[in-house]
């Protein structure tokens, strides 16, 4: 489904009044606004093709309808977002769930939408239909072998799609660990998943990067192979340049300090990119924003101080990426929230006085150091996001537009009610 861009100009054309109010308002002291709207005219984020369907938790999943049933269906998806939110531009795909049967025909539907391919994500944590060897016990750090060469495999499978699409990386999450004391050889595990990670990490072209993402717990309770951003990082130091470490919000132990780990993998030059979600209580896929703001305004901040810092261009130089689960919500809905709350963020990271933030540090002055973050975190900053979405075409209020269009009812009388997304 499409949405004409005289469509979002007419919505648009009945809130310009109001919203030139509010984005005048948000201007004022901001001594380079130009600078600032362009710096958000270009940030994107992709969207992974598996938040596209409604998720579920391990008792039940209920669907929302209209979910897309094949790679075609969620290309147009995403383009209905990025024509909405011009900020969604770029799609990651999940193999065998993506596999596309004609790469010239989603090269060409994506390019329609301005889509882009971001990294490819691999699958050893499922056994496929007509799979030889289970991944029951691991894969890249099996004790069998041939189930190691079999995900090896799978995964410059992987690859070889990615370079067909136009992509530039491949993400590895392993779910390789252990439920109770004994079951495996720590030491050993290491070394397989390592050894594994090198046959994949040789078949790399030489302009793409491998992102090893890591997670503290689940499905195995007892160890992971990649638990935290330590062993990560150890990973990525072997493997090489091209090797960097992933992080997901959800992906650590309660109450870690997410933003004093991003500041030391920016430092050591192996930050690799994000997947964004929220969370309570663990890995909860919870719409960005929506539990811990503050921590997601601290991260960004980490993120400007340390990439420009290094020179880094805030666009190109790590990978975005959305990560998260609608189990009640419009999946749809659910993004442009999330890619909503990503901006804002990164906004307010933006309008901090790093000369004056320094100076307070330098001059152990606590209370100063506070005022400046809390200050930037407590700015009304939407009317910046949405003057930056007018500029690019798309919509001051995509959610709104989203409802009014009736987008989901649409969707549901062209695929039907009960359709489910390919991997869930």
């Amino acid at each position: 489904m499409q949405i004409e861009k005289n469509k979002i100009d007419s919505y648009n054309d009945a809130l310009l009044k109001e919203h030139q109010r509010k984005f005048d308002f948000a201007k004022a002291g901001i001594n380079d606004i130009e600078s600032l709207l362009q710096k958000l005219i270009n940030f994107q984020v992709a969207i992974p093709s598996w938040a596209l369907g409604t998720g579920g938790t391990r008792f039940a999943r209920f669907s929302g309808g209209g979910e897309p049933g094949n790679l075609e269906e969620k290309i147009e998806d995403i383009g209905l977002l990025h024509a909405l939110n011009k900020s969604s531009g770029a799609i990651s795909l999940h193999i065998p769930w993506d596999i596309p049967e004609d790469t010239a025909n989603i090269k060409a539907l994506a390019a329609q939408s301005g889509i882009l391919f971001d990294a490819m994500n691999s699958n050893t944590f499922q056994d496929q239909q007509g799979q030889e060897l289970s991944y029951k016990f691991g894969s890249m750090q099996h004790v069998n072998k041939a189930i190691r060469k079999q995900a090896i495999e799978h995964n410059i499978e992987v690859i070889k799609y990615g370079i067909e699409l136009g992509s530039k990386s491949l993400t590895v999450w392993l779910s390789d660990g252990s439920c109770f004391p004994g079951q495996l050889n720590f030491r050993q595990a290491f070394q397989n998943t390592l050894e594994s990670l090198q046959e994949v990490y040789a078949a790399l072209p030489s302009d793409w990067k491998m992102f090893v993402e890591y997670k503290a717990y689940e499905p195995n309770f007892y160890s992971t192979t990649v638990g935290d951003w330590g062993q990560s990082l150890l990973y990525a130091n072997k493997l090489g340049d091209k090797a960097f470490t992933l992080v997901d919000l959800g992906h650590h132990l309660p109450n870690a300090n997410i933003e004093q780990i991003v500041s030391l993998l920016l430092m050591e030059g192996k930050l690799g990119g994000f997947h964004f979600n929220d969370s309570k209580y663990g890995d909860d896929d919870l719409t960005v924003g929506s539990i811990k703001p503050y921590q997601l305004f601290l991260i960004f901040n980490e993120l400007i101080d340390g990439m420009d810092a290094s020179g880094m261009n805030h666009t190109t130089d790590l990978g975005w990426m959305i990560d998260a689960s609608h189990n009640v919500k419009d999946p749809l809905e659910d993004l442009l929230q999330s890619v909503e709350a990503i901006m804002i963020a990164y906004t307010q990271a933006l309008l901090i006085d790093r000369k004056k933030l320094i100076d307070a540090q330098n001059n152990n002055d606590v209370v100063t150091a506070q005022e400046i973050l809390q200050n930037a975190f407590r700015t009304d900053v939407r009317a910046l996001v949405a003057e930056a979405r007018l500029k690019s075409g798309g919509a001051l209020n995509p959610l709104s537009v989203y409802r009014m269009e009736n987008i989901r009812n649409e969707l549901i009388k062209a695929r039907g009610s009960k359709t489910v997304a390919t991997g869930l």
